[in-house]
């Protein structure tokens, strides 16, 4: 697991504090100390101090003796660090946060007994092992409450996140920070992404998110669901007062203070519980529920961002002096209206037709540690128009530790194609958790509710609808893919979703204000209806490709007219050689699953189209038309049709090994570097481009949405902006590259284990149109004798939904990859590759019609029907001559049936 010290931002925790400060410093100082306290104090005035309660802190541990601290119980080292101090001032500073006792840094339960659990070193170096060691531990004493303020990206560290489970099973409750990667959306960290644990985020005394704070939505889910809301709460993470080493005060600012200010609030609230009865009351889900309930929802931020809102703390106070065990959901409502709370949702409204619309809560069960949803969830719509809503339901029938997930599936019904206004209803689910060890009564059955109000447009023209392909991206976790622009060093992995609503919201944002309205597509490309949109974006992709895919999108840009719109990235085998090494960590080799794109793959999608990319890394800046654009480690385009519009640079090449870097210079523009294409192919217009970083909101250096706007202007609506089309780049012949010269797979790597198509199952996911989940998609599931001919045109089926698979050979029924993580996406017996490449160059071989000798099939079906009849009659004979001379033995046959 890659685990990671959440310091103060822009401050090293071991940093000096100035001996003397300024009357001003201290008065802001004095001014944050009663901000955060302000609730606090009016808890220490009723008694209630965080007296008995255990609050173990997984961090750099703590000095004996402190003189901030009344109440260390006990320190415990996990590392292999020969000591059980805080050399580093990180551990020490988040126990003051919580329970310091200095008038000058007070904690909010300055009465909590204080474990120290030491499990970074000085070094700042942490394992897994130890984590679990100490979890272990934690479990065995009885811990109350945990304070982590540390994270990394790996959810599928499974002994991490198994222990996590079962420490929060045993009714611990956990808060961890959500991570300071802000402002990037999908950074959020692990353990904080867990829906047991209360993930924190931070804001600044103004109530503005501070910028460091990281943003969800949770990875966990991508490609086929939708991530949850996190942080559950934010607190102040700003300007934090918490205690020195040694002694003194300091202060610092990070989720990582954010952190510890929400478990003081939770060491708090525990106590006002009496001892004898808060392991009936309080657990990590009732806990929650008091803070996400009790929180004020800020204006500005969106849900995923900010959570339930800002923690506080007598609001949670009330709910939980009466709280009765209950299960509920989180978030309770979802408000297409509430703007910009409920982005993205509020951004792009319904409509028929479209891919689902996924939204994913979190059931939180106070009434026991497992729980079952005791019926399926149902759709209460407020008046006659909810009708038009269809909602299917994916969910935890089984809820343990504590919480669950409801995710809705929602689509308008085809008859809503016109409609324009507002759906309200509920959704309800029913909860029931039965009566633990040592009960003599049976705990009730809860009825949850969710909130709807949802905002629906008539269905837009095609030309408006963009397809995201997000079904073809692997991102770490699981595979190591190594990030998209070889000049950020301090980012290694490619971890943040590549999502329109993770680090492609801005992108996202840019689109639907242009007009333009964006789906997700997570699974294969027989799942979608070409005829419904006028543009698939791909971008950044790493996976590989169905042959089936490969097939249909031929057929549905060359025959539906569907727009395609490429944009790539890097790709070098030696490069990624270089990439390699050794984590500490895990105490393993790591190697790059692909490049920034999966080139080799894309090249055999493209291939029918006479386009293919190379596996130079280039960068540089360059000018279209005055737009001033900067190039990061992209790629070449190496093969491309006549008549299309090519644009080149010159650029520095990163991937001459063992030499510099090499500058390509030459004012012959057929010479440099082709990395902007634009083409007419068939029906449809296709525009690849080499790079992807300008659309990526993480390490972006410039934004290219005024270059994607006019792209998709071509692919959809055939608007040819004068400068990408002009006459002097029209390519008169084709940019040719031998295959054998085209970039290829690595050999090193086991590529199924990553992948999501290489021998797995060609099926359509919970995140296509609802008609054809659980099958292999549009066109596939037909009857043979419904398939056409290549280039022939179906009969008695036109305009049917079946129509739209390509003018493909009857190898339709070939079985997916073998997992060799080196096959080639081409299809044997593929009239669309070697010898019919040239035909792309030419439109009318796409129009004329393969000629069949229609006049003699008929015949010829009709006489082979009839011998088939004969033969039937002769084997029937056959049959009863040997009945009547007795039994045969069948041993060692096989019978045909």
């Amino acid at each position: 697991m890659f685990t990671s010290m959440s310091f103060g931002e822009g401050e090293h925790p071991t940093a000096p504090c100035n001996s003397t400060i300024s009357w001003k410093h201290k008065l802001m100082m004095q001014r944050s100390q009663v901000t955060s306290l302000c609730g606090a104090k009016a808890l220490w005035a009723k008694g209630h101090t965080g007296a008995k309660v255990k609050m173990a802190i997984f961090d750099t541990g703590i000095r004996a003796k402190h003189p901030h601290f009344r109440n260390i119980k006990e320190r415990t080292n996990w590392t292999d660090d020969d000591t059980l101090n805080d050399n580093l001032g990180h551990g020490t500073f988040v126990a003051g946060v919580i329970a310091g006792q200095d008038a000058e840094c007070l904690g909010f339960a300055p009465e909590a007994e204080i474990y120290a659990f030491r499990v970074f070193t000085n070094a700042q170096i942490s394992y897994t092992s130890w984590f679990l060691d100490a979890f272990n531990y934690a479990i065995e004493t009885n811990m109350d409450v945990l304070n982590l303020s540390i994270g990394g990206p790996d959810y599928l560290d499974l002994p991490f996140v198994e222990k996590v489970w079962e420490l929060t099973a045993s009714n611990s409750i956990m808060v961890s920070a959500i991570g300071n990667d802000g402002p990037l959306y999908g950074t959020l960290n692990n353990p904080v992404d867990q829906s047991d644990v209360i993930g924190v985020g931070g804001i600044d005394y103004n109530d503005h998110i501070a910028s460091f704070s990281s943003r969800s939505m949770s990875t966990w889910e991508i490609p086929h669901g939708y991530g949850r809301m996190k942080p559950d709460i934010v607190a102040y993470g700003r300007d934090i007062m918490g205690s020195k080493i040694s002694t003194g005060c300091k202060s610092l600012s990070g989720t990582s203070v954010a952190s510890p200010v929400a478990a003081g609030v939770v060491c708090l609230l525990v106590s006002v519980i009496p001892e004898g009865s808060r392991k009936k009351i309080l657990n990590p889900a009732s806990m929650k529920q008091a803070l996400v309930e009790g929180a004020a929802k800020l204006s500005g931020p969106n849900m995923y961002e900010q959570g339930a809102g800002k923690v506080d703390l007598l609001k949670s106070y009330e709910i939980l002096k009466n709280y009765q065990p209950r299960a509920s959901i989180f978030p309770s409502v979802l408000d297409f209206t509430d703007c910009p709370y409920s982005w993205p949702f509020c951004h792009q409204p319904l409509y028929a037709g479209a891919m689902p619309v996924i939204f994913n809560a979190t059931i939180l069960n106070g009434m026991g540690v497992i729980g079952y949803v005791d019926s399926p969830p149902s759709w209460h719509p407020l008046d006659e128009v909810g009708n038009l809503l269809n909602i299917h339901f994916t969910y935890s029938e089984v809820i343990w530790p504590w919480t669950g997930y409801l995710a809705l599936h929602m689509q308008i019904k085809e008859e809503g194609a016109q409609f324009a206004g507002i759906i309200e209803g509920n959704v309800t689910v029913r909860v029931y958790s039965p009566s633990t060890r040592g009960e003599n009564f049976q705990r009730q059955t809860t009825t949850c509710v969710l909130k709807l109000k949802l905002k629906v447009v008539p269905t837009p023209p095609r030309s408006k609808r963009i397809l995201w392909d997000q079904f073809h991206s692997i991102k770490y976790p699981p595979g190591y893919i190594p990030r998209d622009s070889l000049n950020v060093r301090n980012d290694i992995l490619d971890w943040h979703g590549d999502h329109l609503h993770t680090n492609f919201h801005t992108m996202f944002n840019v689109l639907r204000d242009a007009g333009y309205y964006v789906e997700t597509l997570g699974s294969p490309f027989t799942c979608f209806d070409a005829h419904q949109y006028g543009t698939l974006l791909m971008v950044d992709l790493e996976d590989e490709y169905y042959e089936e895919e490969v097939q249909k999108l031929k057929d549905d840009v060359i025959n539906t007219g569907l727009g395609l719109a490429v944009f790539a990235e890097w790709y070098n085998v030696d490069m990624m050689a270089k990439m390699n090494f050794f984590d500490d960590s895990t105490r393993s080799w790591w190697i790059p699953v692909t490049g920034g794109a999966n080139i080799p793959a894309l090249n055999d999608l493209l291939a029918p189209f006479g386009i293919a990319f190379g596996d130079k890394i280039l960068h540089g800046d360059f000018s279209i038309d005055g737009e001033q654009s900067h190039y990061a480690s992209g790629t070449d385009i190496v093969k491309f049709p006549a008549g299309g519009f090519l644009h080149g640079f010159s650029f520095l090449d990163s991937s001459m090994i063992g030499a510099t870097q090499k500058i390509l210079r030459t004012s012959d523009m057929t010479k440099a570097s082709s990395i902007l294409g634009l083409v007419d192919m068939g029906s449809g217009r296709i525009a690849v481009y080499g790079d992807s970083n300008c659309l990526d909101s993480s390490h972006m250096v410039t934004n290219c949405f005024w270059l994607l706007k006019k792209i998709l202007d071509f692919t959809s609506r055939n608007i040819r902006d004068p400068v990408l089309f002009s006459d002097s780049i029209r390519q008169d012949v084709p940019l040719y590259e031998d295959d054998n010269q085209l970039p290829s797979r690595r050999t090193d790597v086991n590529f199924s284990s990553y992948s999501a198509v290489v021998g797995k199952e060609l099926i359509c996911r919970s995140d296509s149109r609802f008609e054809i989940w659980e099958t292999k998609g549009y066109g596939l599931q037909e009857s043979w004798w419904k398939k056409r001919l290549p280039g022939y045109p179906n009969i008695g089926v036109a305009g049917s939904l079946n129509s739209i698979i390509a003018g493909s050979s009857l190898e339709w029924t070939r079985s997916p990859r073998k997992n060799d993580g080196n096959s080639s996406a081409r299809t044997v017996g593929n009239p669309y590759d070697k010898g019919m490449e040239f035909a792309l160059f030419s439109r009318d071989k796409f129009e004329k019609p393969v000629v069949v000798a229609s006049r003699w099939i008929v015949p010829a079906i009709v006489a082979i029907s009839g011998l088939l009849l004969l033969l039937s009659f002769w084997r029937f004979g056959q049959k009863r001559k040997r009945r009547k001379k007795g039994p045969v033995s069948s041993s060692g046959r096989v019978i045909n049936v």
